[in-house]
C-alpha cells in the first residue's frame, strides 16, 4: 500500500464542469489498510491542517468515443452488457474530477443485517454502499493534529483493465474521557407506540442509563420526548450530583399515541438552545424508529423549522435508528442535511457500544463542511465512477465554496470513498489525487490535505491484497450484490456471486478472529440462503 501526504500540489488547471456519473450498485464501507494487524476490519464509531490547492489530473485532449462503466459483470465494449439488458452510452466528453460531501454513516449496514438475521433481504433502496464501507474501522496513518491525513491504494479486479481504487481518509484519535470537552447533550426520545415492541424504547432506556453513569460531572444532559406532541422532560441538568434525577427520567419513559417526528426536532432544538453553554459540544441525539405520521413528516420542511438554531448555534445532529420496521429514508435526510451523522443499533450489545463508548468518546467536531475530490489523470485512467455516495455528490465547482454544505467529522473517524476504474492498456505513471477540504470548527478557517496514488499501486489482485483492501472490497461487493436483483450478480467489476463471497468473508474473519468480520461474514451467508 502507498501512503502519501501534502507533497507534489500544484494549482489546478482547465477542470471543466462535472459529469458525475453514480451506478445503481454499490459500496460500500472502508477496510483497513493493508496491515496484518488483528485490529483490521472492527467496526468504525463513526495530518496537520494546512492550506492549499489540490492537484488535479493535468490537461490532455479527451478521448472521443469514451465509454463508461454502467453496470453488469463486464467491462464497456465487450458485448456482454447488453444481455444483461444494461444500456451502454457514449459520454458525453466526460471530464475527471468526482467531488462529493463526506459521510460517516452506519445506518444502512446495522439495518441491513438487522433485516437479514430476521430472514428477510433488505430493499434494496436502504442499501448505501458507503455506509457498509464506513462501519469499519481502518488502520490509516493518523495525522498529528486536527485535519484529515489522505491515503490512496487499490487493486486490480478479476475484470481486465478495471481496479479498485480506495481514498482513505482519517482524523487523529479521538481524546480519552478525561481530556475531550464538556458535552451538552439533547436526547430526543420517541415514545410514540411503535416503540413499545421490544427491541426500541427498552433497549434505548438501558443504554442511555448506562451512559448516563459513564458520563463525567462536568457534561450536562437534556431529555426531551415525543409522540402526539412533544415535551420537555428534562431540562438541561449538569449531571455532577443529579445523575438520580437523569435517571428517574429515563426509566419513567413509556410508549403512547402517534410518532409527531417533526414537533419532537423543533422541541428538541429549543431545549438545546435554552441550555446552550459555550465552549462545550453541543449536540442533539435523536433515537427513533422514524416512522413519522403525525404533524411535519418531510425531512426539508422539519430541517427548516430549526434551520436557525442549528446555523446561529451549531448544534449537530446524531441520529440512531431502532426497530425492524425503520424510517431509514427520513432518518438519513434528516443527518445528511442536518449537519450529523446516523447509525443503527438492534441489539442491548450495539446500543452499549453507540451510548457508552462511540458518543462520550466522539463528541468532539475536528471538521465542519468536509468535501473531497478526487482527479483522475487522463494519460492512465479511460474511465472511472464512485461507489456509494448517491446523495452526497457536490459539483465540481463547489468544491472550494465553503457556503456549500459538506460533512461533520470528529476525531477518531475514518472516511472511505471507492471506486471502480478501467485504467488504458500500458497505463504507467501517475494515476489519481485527492484532496479533501474542510473547515475549523471553531475559526471555521479552510484547510485542505492531498495524496496522490501511482499506477504501479494497482499491481497486486484485490483478492491478494492487504487484509483492509479485502475487507473493504467484501463489504463493497456485499452491499452490491444487495442492491442488485435476486441479490446476486452485481455491478461492480469482478463481482463475485455470494456464494464466493461468503467464501471469501469466512476466510477473513477465521483469520482475523474478529467479532465485526464474523458478523459480516454470518450476513453474507445469510444473504446467500435467502437469494
Amino acid at each position: 500500500m502507498n501512503r502519501y501526504g501534502t507533497h507534489g500540489k500544484r494549482e489546478w488547471r482547465g477542470a471543466t464542469a462535472l459529469l458525475a456519473l453514480t451506478l445503481a450498485g454499490g459500496l460500500l464501507l472502508t477496510g483497513c489498510g493493508g496491515t496484518d494487524d488483528a485490529s483490521d476490519g472492527a467496526k468504525d464509531t463513526a495530518a496537520d491542517s494546512r492550506g492549499g490547492s489540490g492537484m488535479p489530473a493535468p490537461d490532455r485532449p479527451r478521448g472521443e468515443g469514451e465509454q463508461r462503466y454502467d453496470g453488469g459483470t463486464s467491462a464497456p465494449g465487450s458485448g456482454e452488457g447488453e444481455k444483461n439488458g444494461d444500456s451502454r452510452e457514449i459520454a458525453p466528453d466526460p471530464d475527471y474530477l468526482s467531488t462529493f460531501a463526506l459521510d460517516v454513516d452506519t445506518a444502512s449496514y446495522g439495518y441491513a443485517r438487522r433485516t437479514l438475521s430476521e430472514g428477510r433481504l433488505p430493499d434494496p433502496a436502504t442499501v448505501r454502499p458507503e455506509e457498509f464501507v464506513n462501519s469499519f474501522r481502518q488502520d490509516y496513518e493518523r495525522p498529528d493534529g486536527d485535519g484529515f491525513s489522505v491515503t490512496v491504494d487499490g487493486a486490480r479486479t478479476d475484470d481486465e483493465d478495471w481496479s479498485l481504487v480506495r481514498v482513505g481518509l482519517a482524523t487523529r484519535p479521538a481524546e480519552r474521557q478525561s481530556e475531550r470537552p464538556p458535552a451538552a447533550l439533547t436526547f430526543v426520545i420517541d415514545i410514540s407506540g411503535s416503540m413499545g415492541e421490544p427491541g426500541r424504547l427498552d433497549l434505548a432506556q438501558e443504554a442511555l442509563g448506562t451512559m448516563t453513569d459513564r458520563l463525567r460531572d462536568d457534561d450536562s444532559v437534556a431529555l426531551v420526548t415525543f409522540s402526539d406532541e412533544a415535551e420537555t422532560v428534562l431540562p438541561m441538568t449538569r449531571l455532577g450530583d443529579h445523575r438520580d434525577r437523569v435517571h428517574d427520567a429515563i426509566d419513567g419513559l413509556e410508549p403512547t399515541d402517534s410518532t409527531n417526528l417533526g414537533a419532537g426536532m423543533e422541541t428538541g432544538y429549543e431545549t438545546a438552545v435554552e441550555g446552550h453553554r459555550e465552549g462545550v459540544t453541543n449536540r442533539v441525539v435523536l433515537v427513533s424508529d422514524a416512522l413519522a405520521n403525525t404533524g411535519d413528516t418531510d425531512a426539508d420542511t422539519i430541517l427548516e423549522r430549526i434551520a436557525t438554531e442549528r446555523r446561529e448555534h451549531g448544534i449537530t445532529l446524531f441520529g440512531v435508528g431502532v426497530g425492524s420496521d425503520y424510517g431509514d429514508a427520513l432518518m438519513e435526510r434528516l443527518a445528511d442535511k442536518g449537519d450529523g451523522h446516523t447509525t443503527y443499533v438492534s441489539t442491548g450489545e450495539d446500543a452499549r457500544e453507540v451510548f457508552c463508548e462511540q458518543l462520550p468518546s466522539h463528541i468532539e467536531l475536528t471538521a465542519r463542511d468536509a468535501k473531497a475530490q478526487v482527479a483522475f489523470d487522463p494519460e492512465t485512467v479511460a474511465e472511472f465512477r464512485l461507489v456509494g455516495y448517491d446523495n452526497r455528490q457536490v459539483a465540481d465547482e463547489d468544491f472550494r465554496d465553503d457556503r456549500v454544505d459538506g460533512g461533520e467529522v470528529g476525531p477518531g473517524h475514518t472516511v472511505t470513498a471507492l471506486y471502480a476504474v478501467r485504467t488504458r492498456p500500458g497505463a504507467d505513471g501517475h494515476l489519481a489525487t485527492a484532496t479533501v477540504r474542510w473547515l475549523d470548527p471553531d475559526s471555521r478557517t479552510p484547510h485542505e490535505e492531498s495524496g496522490d496514488v501511482e499506477s504501479d499501486a494497482l499491481d497486486d489482485s484485490v483478492w491478494e491484497s492487504g487484509r483492509g483492501l479485502r475487507v473493504t472490497a467484501t463489504a463493497a461487493y456485499f452491499a452490491d450484490a444487495l442492491r442488485s436483483p435476486g441479490g446476486d450478480g452485481g455491478s461492480l467489476p469482478g463481482a463475485p456471486g455470494l456464494s464466493e463471497l461468503s467464501e471469501r468473508a469466512d476466510g477473513l474473519a477465521d483469520r482475523t478472529e474478529n467479532a465485526d468480520l464474523r458478523e459480516l461474514a454470518e450476513a453474507i451467508e445469510e444473504a446467500n440462503r435467502l437469494a
